[in-house]
């Protein structure tokens, strides 16, 4: 049976980096369900979408999605209509908009029911904001992130090369991301009863992997 390490939190907690390590070390492969969210996003922006209460029209679009994530040597690639998009999902536009689209309901459904039907056949360490709780209520190991919001907001500015004068947007943007992610209808951002809690603000890069890294050695064994 496929094995499944789900790590869970807000946008800037960690979450990506630490799987991309995680799943080298455990030989599994990385499931990135945010990036799949931003593919979609990037989908309805070029298709001129933006009022998301056309459910007709965020389904039609749905319909005619196809996502693929192909391992890379930088961990993976998204492949958007058999385009690589690696890249133009980190554009501004789709920061912006991530969240309200990975809202809907209907985009949910559809983005859970791919994420399943990959983790049936892999090894995979997955990270997003509902898997513990939705996707991957069985999963083997399940890790929630925090990190203060100053320290995220700064993380995510690191990541994308922005200056200092960005600050405040990066942190407001962040802050409205997690207003959305908690409070939306379908499966909110919220901590499975069972899952492990890990807070990275004061720990280095190495120190979160190798946490977690101990947790799934206990769970499985040393690989």
């Amino acid at each position: 049976m496929a094995k499944a390490v789900v790590i869970d939190g807000p946008a800037g907690s960690g979450k990506s980096t630490t799987a991309i390590a995680l799943a080298k070390m455990l030989g599994f492969i990385y499931l990135d369900t945010g990036a799949m969210y931003r593919a979609v996003t990037l989908k309805f922006l070029d298709s001129k979408i933006h009022d998301l209460s056309q459910i007709d029209m965020v389904q039609q679009t749905l319909a005619n999605t196809g996502i693929g994530l192909l391992p890379s040597e930088n961990g993976l690639k998204v492949m958007l209509d058999d385009v690589d998009v690696t890249e133009a999902i980190r554009a501004k536009e789709v920061n912006n908009f991530v969240s309200e689209v990975s809202a809907v309901p209907e985009v949910r459904e559809f983005m859970q029911a791919q994420q399943r039907q990959f983790a049936r056949d892999h090894d995979v360490v997955a990270e997003g904001r509902d898997l513990g709780t939705y996707v991957f209520p069985r999963a083997d190991v399940k890790i929630f992130l925090v990190a203060d919001l100053e320290i995220r907001a700064q993380r995510r500015m690191k990541q994308n090369q922005a200056g200092a004068k960005e600050f405040g947007a990066y942190r407001d943007n962040l802050a409205k991301r997690d207003q959305i992610d908690s409070g939306r209808r379908h499966s909110p951002l919220k901590k499975a009863a069972d899952a492990i809690e890990i807070d990275t603000t004061n720990l280095t890069f190495e120190q979160q992997v190798q946490q977690i890294l101990e947790i799934c050695q206990s769970k499985f064994g040393n690989r």
